[in-house]
């Protein structure tokens, strides 16, 4: 068994060091930090994350003998939202954050995640904040903007927005990408991520960040539908040197959008033979109160401090990996 660290105590000094630097960005901005629950009665019902499950015996309503399920949060995303229904102003927080996944080069199940929310903000207005932020901890070269749509038509000469299925598994043998299990699942939008991940992730951000946004409104549950075409939303992420740092929305508002998204998700889930997941109540009572326009943005913290230290492994930054937690 090794209990030493895997995070070094220089490397340490330097993440406190872009910790302090992120916290200042903020200050000038008028931008305060908040504090959310890590556990929640509700959770993500997107087909891709999975949470951790906890039970807890001594909620108010709790039958005798019997436990309630509780959620490691797989981001602050809903708490922070229902601060702004309640009336809070622009917030940051830098939280823990746990999703069910394999660790690897740049994932462990426990991670530390920035997320902010500007009222009044696009898109466009958080992407260029996003990038003024990058500039500050990174350095290095202007970030560059693309639409969903359009890297894809450069990277694979196909429209994603009216691709078929049939056209999607065609791009799959192009690049012998194919696998029995992808076309079983007659999905367009499982082949569409995979493209995504498989063919175009390696080729964006390579020496400056890029910015991918407008993405299919199929993928992006909790983000505003595009005025200009409505079968995009105003999401957004963010590549830089082979990393995914960035997912941003223009956030949907409407309650009953978002019921409906949730459940849609639910079903999905279902399709795939997932366990559906419940929805969270606290936070479509928030929506229904009345959420200010806004946009927000979740920046893994860990991902940044690989790229700003030049460190290729995710458990050198932070101070145990799950091997050793």
């Amino acid at each position: 068994m090794n209990w030493q660290a895997t995070l070094s105590w220089k490397n340490a000094q330097k993440r406190a060091q872009i910790l302090q630097q992120i916290r200042q960005f903020f200050a000038e901005r008028q931008v305060v930090e908040v504090e959310t629950p890590a556990l929640s009665q509700g959770t993500v019902t997107d087909v891709y994350l999975d949470a951790f499950t906890c039970q807890y015996s001594f909620l108010a309503d709790s039958t005798a003998g019997h436990s309630t399920s509780l959620y490691l949060q797989t981001s602050p995303e809903f708490h922070m939202k229902r601060l702004l229904a309640c009336g809070y102003g622009c917030i940051f927080q830098i939280a823990k954050a746990f999703r069910h996944e394999e660790s690897g080069r740049n994932h462990n199940p426990e991670f530390t995640m920035l997320e902010w929310y500007r009222i009044g903000f696009d898109q466009f207005d958080l992407m260029h904040e996003v990038a003024e932020l990058l500039q500050v901890v990174l350095g290095g070269n202007r970030a560059l903007f693309s639409s969903y749509q359009d890297i894809f038509m450069q990277t694979v000469a196909v429209d994603p927005l009216t691709v078929n299925f049939a056209e999607l598994v065609e791009v799959l043998n192009k690049y012998d990408k194919s696998a029995d299990w992808l076309i079983e699942m007659q999905d367009t939008d499982l082949l569409l991520q995979f493209i995504f991940t498989e063919l175009i992730e390696p080729t964006i951000g390579i020496n400056q960040p890029q910015f991918i946004y407008d993405f299919p409104i199929t993928q992006a549950s909790l983000a505003r539908v595009s005025p200009e075409d409505s079968r995009v939303a105003q999401r957004f992420e963010c590549y830089y040197h082979g990393i995914e740092l960035v997912n941003g929305f223009n956030e949907l508002t409407d309650a009953n959008e978002q019921q409906i998204r949730f459940e849609q998700d639910n079903a999905k889930r279902a399709a795939q033979g997932l366990s559906t997941r419940p929805i969270d109540k606290n936070f479509i009572a928030a929506l229904t109160h009345g959420l200010p326009q806004c946009s927000g943005v979740a920046l893994g913290i860990d991902r940044l401090v690989m790229l700003a230290l030049d460190i290729k492994k995710i458990s050198e930054v932070q101070s145990f990996s799950i091997e050793r937690a």
